[in-house]
Parts: structure tokens; C-alpha cells; sequence
């Protein structure tokens, strides 16, 4: 047994969301600063459509022929070398950046990124069963280190002048470069070996597709992608929403105008606090109900940003922050946890890669695309409408988002069959 290893796990979470908390809030406002604000849904619609296929490719792989710690080190090596080509692209270019380049190296640093989010939690899950852990217990005190390091790089990005820089690229490449040979000293993970005849899924490592043959798991992961169309909206648009306030006089000197990242930053110290709550909830609640309080949180955070301003109103966008822990973290890391609670062994990574397809993939490519069409129809971004209409518009398309999200969890709690016994723990199949 090895004592250090929730120390391990949590330097290797630490990591993995420093990488993604370097860009993933500001990337807009550097988008919308340079030309490029009618791209912004574009750009992180990337990480949707690589999600569609890249987690349940790179999953089946680490299943079935590469150790999944390995192959989470090789993905983050490759993703980083992207992201500091485009860094280094964008610094040397300037104003003249091109969106023939910028586009296709960004793609490619996410759509090796993507696959890791799933990764880390097999290599995490696989780690903890070897050294006779509770994932259920363990696991949530060790994602919040996670958090930690996504609000780390949020803070020295925003710290260090580089919201509306590429230097934000570079950041978090050198920290993918350090993640990537990290990965190679966690405890390697099982690749499952068969014999005999095997069918064209079986061979392909497609097994997990198969859930959705079970009613229970197929409305899951339905519901999963359409409430994972609220997962990137606020990632996209809230920086460059806060800042928008910068072109009205009365909120031009104010710290959310000046400093969006960090405000923003609170929505993360509020996942570290949630995580930490997801054992007793999961275990008292069920997922069922546990999804259902993520659905109201994300019908809250859209709802207080449609209400709040940077001004005598920060506090609805605190209050957003807030709610935004257990938005996020009730429904992606308990939704993880239940599937790997409610899956096979021998096809969890794949199962991890479809349920990140069914909410990175699918949900954030149309929510993200959609979220883009409904600001741009209201103008939000449109530098020749005055900034007070503007603001009007964004109210409106936050309005929008939180009557969605409120849809979906009326349909859910109508549709979605669950018997929560709180005296019997879920068994691993």
C-alpha cells in the first residue's frame, strides 16, 4: 500500500486543472479584444467537438492496448507542444493573427486535452482500488486540489496582466509539459486482456455503448449532454461579459471590471467547498436527487448574472459564484462517480470517455454554438450598439439560459427512474 498516494492523486488534479484554468475563463476576452468576438463560441465549441469522439477513442485505447497512465502522459505531452505553438504563433503575430492558424492549433491542443479529464479519473479510481480506498470517500477531498490549481493559474494569469494575452496559452502549456512526465510515475492502470473469438465491439473496446440498452443509463447519459449544454456558457462569455461593463462610466473603475478572473475564481473556491460535500449527499440523496440540485443551482448562477452588475449589484455575481460549485461539481463529479459505481471494470475508462462525449462532447458543442447565436442575436458583443443595450441584451440571453436549465430539470425529475436506498451502498458491477 502506498501512504502518499492521495498526495500523488492530488498533485496530478492540482495539474490537470491548472492546465485548463491557465485559458479557459479569459481565452474570450483575449478573442473579443483581438477581432475575434464572433468566434468566441467557435473556439470553445472545440473542446465539444473533440469531446464527441477523442475521451471514448483515448478511452477504449487505455482499455484495451496502452496503460491508461501512460496514455494520459503522452496526451498531455502532446496537447501542451500545441498549446505553446499557438502561444508562440499568436505572441510573434500580434493584430495580424490569423484565424486559419489559431483555429486548427487550438483544436488540436484541446482534442488531446479532452481525453485527460476522463483519464484522470480512471488513473485516480484505479489507484485508490489498488491501495483498498473508497472512491466515494477518498476521491472528492482529493479533486479539490484540482480546483486549487485551476484558481492558481486564474490568479497568475489575471495577476500577471495576461487575460487579453496569448501568454495565457503558454502558461498552461509548460504546465502540460510538467503534468505529462508526471503521469508516468502514478501507478499503472490494468489493460484488459481477452481471448477467443471476440465480437466487432468487444474487439474495438465499444462495449460501453451498450448502456444505453438499459433504460436507466441510456436517460442518464441523455440527460447528462442536455444539461451539459450550461457547462462551457459562463466558461465563454462571463469574462468577457464582466469586462463589457468596463465601457459604462459608473462601473469602468471597478475591481470585477478590472479583475473578471478573480471574481470569476469564486465559482472554483465555492467547487472546492461542494466537492467536499458529494459523499454525504450522494449517500443521503441518491444521484437523482443530486443531479436535481445541479440542475437549480445552474437555473440560479444564470439567473443572479442577469441580475448583477459589477457595482452596487456584485453581489448576484457573487452569489452566481457561489451556486456555481454545486452547479458544476453536483453534476459532473458525482455523475462520474455514479458511472463508475454502475459500470463494469473492464469497460470504466470507455464509460468515463462516453459520459465525457455525452456532456464535454455533445451538451457543449450545441450549448456552447447556441449560447454564441443568442448573444449575437441580441447584440451583446456589437460594438457599434451602445454599451447600455448591450447590457441589456446580455440580461436577456442570461434570462434564456436559466429558463432552459429550468426545463431540464422539470423533464428530469419526471423521466429519470431511481430508487435511492441510503442504507445500501451502490456495488460495483
Amino acid at each position: 500500500m502506498d501512504k502518499f498516494i492521495k498526495l500523488k492523486l492530488a498533485v496530478m488534479n492540482f495539474l490537470q486543472f491548472g492546465v485548463w484554468g491557465a485559458y479557459l475563463t479569459c481565452m474570450g476576452t483575449y478573442l473579443g479584444s483581438n477581432g475575434f468576438a464572433d468566434s468566441i463560441g467557435l473556439f470553445y465549441s472545440a473542446q465539444g467537438i473533440a469531446s464527441l469522439f477523442m475521451p471514448a477513442l483515448i478511452g477504449i485505447i487505455a482499455d484495451r492496448w496502452i496503460q491508461a497512465q501512460k496514455a494520459y502522459g503522452m496526451c498531455h505531452l502532446i496537447s501542451a507542444a500545441a498549446m505553446i505553438s499557438l502561444s508562440m504563433y499568436c505572441i510573434n503575430s500580434g493584430t495580424d493573427a490569423q484565424m486559419s492558424v489559431m483555429y486548427p492549433l487550438y483544436f488540436f491542443a484541446i482534442a488531446f486535452y479532452m481525453p485527460t479529464l476522463s483519464l484522470s479519473f480512471s488513473v485516480a479510481y484505479n489507484a485508490l482500488d489498488l491501495n483498498k480506498l473508497d472512491t466515494v470517500k477518498h476521491f472528492p477531498p482529493i479533486r479539490t486540489l484540482g480546483t486549487v490549481g485551476f484558481i492558481v493559474s486564474m490568479w497568475v494569469v489575471d495577476l500577471l496582466g495576461f487575460q487579453a494575452t496569448p501568454h495565457q496559452f503558454m502558461v498552461s502549456g509548460l504546465l502540460g509539459i510538467l503534468l505529462g512526465i508526471y503521469a508516468f510515475t502514478l501507478p499503472a492502470c490494468q489493460i484488459q486482456q481477452t481471448s477467443g473469438k471476440k465480437s466487432f465491439a468487444e474487439a474495438f473496446g465499444l462495449d460501453a455503448f451498450k448502456l444505453f440498452k438499459e433504460y436507466k443509463m441510456a436517460v442518464f447519459f441523455i440527460f447528462s449532454a442536455l444539461i451539459g449544454m450550461c457547462l462551457q456558457i459562463t466558461n465563454s462569455f462571463a469574462n468577457p461579459f464582466i469586462t463589457s461593463f468596463g465601457d459604462i462610466e459608473s462601473f469602468a473603475d471597478t475591481f470585477g471590471v478590472k479583475h473578471a478572473n478573480i471574481l470569476i475564481s469564486l465559482s472554483q473556491i465555492s467547487e472546492t467547498l461542494c466537492i467536499l460535500l458529494i459523499p454525504f449527499f450522494l449517500k443521503k440523496l441518491g444521484i437523482k436527487k443530486v443531479m436535481l440540485i445541479a440542475m437549480a443551482a445552474w437555473v440560479l448562477r444564470f439567473t443572479f448574472f442577469g441580475l448583477g452588475d459589477p457595482g452596487s449589484g456584485v453581489w448576484l455575481f457573487v452569489l452566481s459564484c457561489i451556486v456555481y460549485g454545486v452547479a458544476f461539481d453536483f453534476f459532473n463529479i458525482s455523475g462520474s462517480l455514479y458511472v463508475n459505481q454502475t459500470t463494469n471494470t473492464k469497460i470504466r475508462s470507455s464509460a468515463q470517455g462516453l459520459f465525457m462525449m455525452m456532456t464535454n462532447g455533445i451538451g457543449a458543442t450545441v450549448g456552447t454554438l447556441s449560447a454564441q447565436a443568442i448573444i449575437n442575436a441580441n447584440r451583446c458583443m456589437d460594438s457599434t450598439v451602445e454599451p447600455m443595450q448591450r447590457w441589456a441584451g446580455w440580461t436577456q440571453s442570461w434570462y434564456i439560459f436559466a429558463a432552459y436549465a429550468l426545463v431540464i430539470a422539470i423533464l428530469f425529475a419526471l423521466i429519470f427512474k431511481y430508487k435511492h436506498n441510503p442504507e445500501q451502498a451502490e456495488t460495483t458491477k
